[in-house]
C-alpha cells in the first residue's frame, strides 16, 4: 500500500520533495530556496500552493507573501525543522532518516502507564533527557510526557506558546535528536508521549493570520487568541497530520491533548481521535489523554484513553494545604468531593461548583457527565503538574506548603491506587525548586506578558497590592528559567535520598501487586472517615480487593481495619496502630486481600 502523503508541508518522495501550503487569501506565493532564485507557485481553485523539486533532506526554504500581503518572508507552517527561529528557514527532513534499534516495539498497555511529565529544556533537550533515562527506569517510570515542543519563539518557554507544531524547537535539539530519545527511551523499556496544542497558535511568529484567514474563527477567542475554525478540511488535516507525524515518524507512544475545551468545534474532539485510531495499525499501544476542564465522559474510554483528571488534584491539594481561593473555590468541602473522584473519576458529574465569592471572576456553571461507569484507567492523577504548580504566582510545589507526613499519605494514594499516576519532574525525590512561568519574548512583547501575568493574580487576597503584584517573577528574565530548573543530583542526596527511596519502593508494589490486576479493575467504593480522611476500595481484574484509606488531617480518626494484609503504611507501627482502631494522622495505609475460593 503506497505511503499517505500528507497535504501540507515539504515531504520527501520518490519524485523529489514536494512542497505544498494552502493560501486561500494569497493571490501568488514565491517558494524561496536558499542560494536559488524564488519559484513562482500557481495557486489551485481551494488556494492550495505545491510544487514539487529536487530538494534533499537538509534544503532550506522559506516562502515569500505578494507585496499586496506585505511581502513578508514566512516559514512554512508544518515546518519539520526551523533554522533561525521562528521567523527563519524552514528546513526539509526525511522522516525516514533514522536507523530506528528498537524496531519491534509495540509500546507499552496503558494500564501499566507511569506518567512522569518534564519540561525538556529543564533537563538539557533530548540529550539530556536521555542521559536521565536510567534513572527513571530504575524509579518504575514507564511514560515520560513531554510538555509542548512545538517550535516557539526564543529559547525559553513552557512551549504553549508555540507557533510551528511540526517542528521540535531547535533549542532542544534537531529532530534526529528526539528520534534518538525515543528509541532509547523504548530500549529502557520507557514510552514517550507529547503534550500537543491545538487551540491556538502563540503570539510571535505565527503567520497564518495573514495568507489563510478562513483558519480562524474572527467570531470566537479563547484565552490565548483567536479560535481555531475546524469546520475547515484543510484545517482538520493540518492538526489531524501532526498528530500522526508524531506517532509515525518520531514514534511517539501517546499524545496528551491540551485544553480541549477551548476547541471552537467540540466535535473535531473526537473527528480527532477517531482519525487516529483509524490510522495506526492494530496491536499498536498509543495512549491518547485529553485534558478537558468540561468533564466530559463522552469521549472515554474511546477514542481517548484518559483524561487529566484535576478534580482529584484540587481535592487533595485544598486538604493539604487549606487554600480554597480561584479554582480551589469549588472543592472547600473537599473530603466527599476526593471520596467521589476516587470512586467515580469526576468530583463533579453536572453539579454547579459553589461560587468563589469575591475572589471569584466567572459565575460557576455546571460542570461535567457521569463517568462512574468509567475504568479507573480513564483517569490521570497528580499531586503536581507544570499547570498546577506553575500557574502559582511563584511557582511553589507541595514539598514547601505541606506537611511532609501528609505529603507522604497522598503519594500513597496516588501511587497505588488503580488509576494512572502521574510524577512531574523533581517530585520524586521532594525537589523544592519552584516551577515558574518563563518566556523569551522579544523587547515589545516582553513587558505586555510581564505585565499581563501579574494582572492574573489580581483578584487573589495575597496579591490585592500592586507592590506584591511586581514581586511575581518576570517570565522574560532568565533567572525565572534558572530557578525552575530541578536538579537530578539532589535525589541521591539527605533529606531527598529518602523520598526518592519512598517513591521506588511504592512504584516497586505498584508494579509487583497493583499493575498486573488492572485490567477489569472497578471501584468498589469510597467513603469520607474523617474531616480528611478517606477510604476507598476497588475489586481488581484478578477479584482480589485493593483498600486505602489517608488521614491528611494531624488528628487521628476511628478506622476499621478492612480486609487484607498490609502492603504499604506510612509511619511506625501503622499497621498494629490501625487494628487498633485507629488512623493516625498524616498517615495512609493500603490493604490487599486476595481472592478466596
Amino acid at each position: 500500500m503506497a505511503e499517505h502523503l500528507p497535504a501540507w508541508g515539504a515531504v520527501p518522495t520518490p519524485d523529489g520533495t514536494r512542497f505544498r501550503i494552502w493560501a486561500p487569501d494569497a493571490p501568488s506565493l514565491t517558494l524561496e530556496i536558499e542560494g536559488r532564485e524564488g519559484i513562482a507557485l500557481t495557486r489551485d481553485a481551494h488556494g492550495w500552493f505545491a510544487t514539487t523539486l529536487p530538494c534533499p533532506a537538509g534544503t532550506r526554504y522559506r516562502y515569500r507573501l505578494p507585496e499586496s500581503l506585505g511581502g513578508l518572508p514566512v516559514p512554512d507552517p508544518a515546518s519539520r525543522r526551523q533554522s533561525g527561529d521562528v521567523h527563519g528557514w524552514s528546513v526539509v527532513v526525511d522522516p525516514h532518516g533514522h536507523a530506528w534499534t528498537t524496531e519491534g516495539w509495540q509500546g507499552r498497555p496503558w494500564h501499566e502507564a507511569v506518567v512522569y511529565e518534564l519540561h525538556a529544556g529543564a533537563y538539557g533537550g533530548f540529550d539530556g533527557i536521555r542521559a536521565q533515562l536510567p534513572r527513571l527506569a530504575a524509579l518504575g517510570v514507564t511514560m515520560i510526557e513531554l510538555m509542548p515542543i512545538n517550535d516557539f519563539p526564543g529559547a525559553r518557554n513552557w512551549g504553549y506558546d508555540g507557533v510551528l507544531p511540526y517542528a521540535p524547537d531547535e533549542t532542544y535539539g534537531t529532530p534526529e535528536a528526539l528520534k534518538a530519545l525515543v528509541d532509547a527511551a523504548h530500549a529502557a523499556g520507557i514510552g514517550v508521549m507529547l503534550d500537543v496544542v491545538y487551540n491556538h497558535f502563540g503570539p510571535d511568529g505565527a503567520y497564518l493570520h495573514v495568507y489563510a484567514k478562513p483558519f480562524f474563527d474572527p467570531d470566537r477567542h479563547t484565552p490565548w487568541g483567536a479560535a481555531i475554525d475546524f469546520r475547515e478540511a484543510p484545517v482538520r488535516d493540518f492538526f489531524i497530520e501532526n498528530a500522526l507525524m508524531w506517532l509515525r515518524d518520531y514514534r511517539l507512544d501517546g499524545l496528551r491533548f491540551d485544553a480541549v475545551n477551548a476547541y471552537r468545534d467540540p466535535q473535531f474532539i473526537a473527528t480527532m481521535g477517531q482519525a487516529i485510531r483509524a490510522a495506526l495499525p492494530a496491536g499498536r499501544h498509543v495512549a491518547l489523554v485529553l485534558e478537558n476542564e468540561f468533564n466530559q465522559a463522552r469521549f472515554l474510554p474511546r477514542p481517548y484513553d484518559a483524561q487529566w483528571t484535576d478534580d482529584w488534584h484540587h481535592c487533595v491539594h485544598v486538604l493539604l494545604t487549606g487554600e480554597t481561593e480561584g479554582y480551589y473555590a469549588g472543592f472547600r468541602d473537599a473530603a466527599p468531593l476526593l471520596a467521589r473522584s476516587l470512586a467515580e473519576g469526576f468530583a463533579y458529574q453536572g453539579e454547579t461548583p459553589p461560587a468563589a465569592g469575591s475572589q471569584g471572576e466567572h459565575k460557576p456553571e455546571p460542570r461535567g457527565e457521569p463517568s462512574g461507569h468509567l475504568p479507573p484507567t480513564a483517569f490521570v492523577i497528580s499531586l503536581q503538574t507544570h499547570d498546577q504548580v506553575g500557574n502559582r504566582a511563584f511557582g511553589e510545589r507541595p514539598t514547601v506548603l505541606a506537611d511532609p507526613d501528609a505529603l507522604h499519605a497522598a503519594s500513597v494514594l496516588l501511587l497505588l491506587s488503580p488509576m494512572i499516576p502521574m510524577l512531574f519532574m523533581g517530585e520524586e525525590w521532594g525537589s523544592t525548586a519552584p516551577f515558574l512561568f518563563f518566556t523569551d519574548h522579544n523587547a515589545e512583547l516582553a513587558p505586555l506578558v510581564r505585565d499581563g501575568r501579574r494582572r492574573e493574580f489580581a483578584h487573589f487576597a495575597a496579591f490585592q497590592d500592586p507592590a506584591k503584584r511586581d514581586r511575581i517573577p518576570d517570565p522574560n528574565d532568565p533567572a525565572t528559567f534558572a530557578a525552575s530548573v530541578p536538579d537530578p543530583a539532589e535525589a541521591e542526596r539527605p533529606p531527598h535520598d529518602a523520598v526518592s527511596a519512598r517513591t521506588r519502593a511504592l512504584l516497586a508494589l505498584r508494579r509487583r501487586f497493583v499493575m498486573p490486576r488492572i485490567p477489569g479493575a472497578r471501584s468498589a467504593g469510597a467513603a469520607v472517615i474523617g474531616p480528611k480522611a478517606v477510604q476507598a476500595a476497588w475489586r481488581m481484574g484478578d477479584g482480589a480487593l485493593l483498600t486505602i484509606a489517608v488521614n491528611l488531617a494531624p488528628e487521628p480518626v476511628a478506622f476499621t481495619h478492612p480486609a487484607g494484609e498490609v502492603l504499604y503504611g506510612t509511619g511506625e507501627r501503622l499497621a498494629s496502630v490501625t487494628r487498633e482502631g485507629a488512623l493516625p494522622g498524616h498517615s495512609a495505609v493500603a490493604f490487599l486481600a486476595e481472592e478466596t475460593a
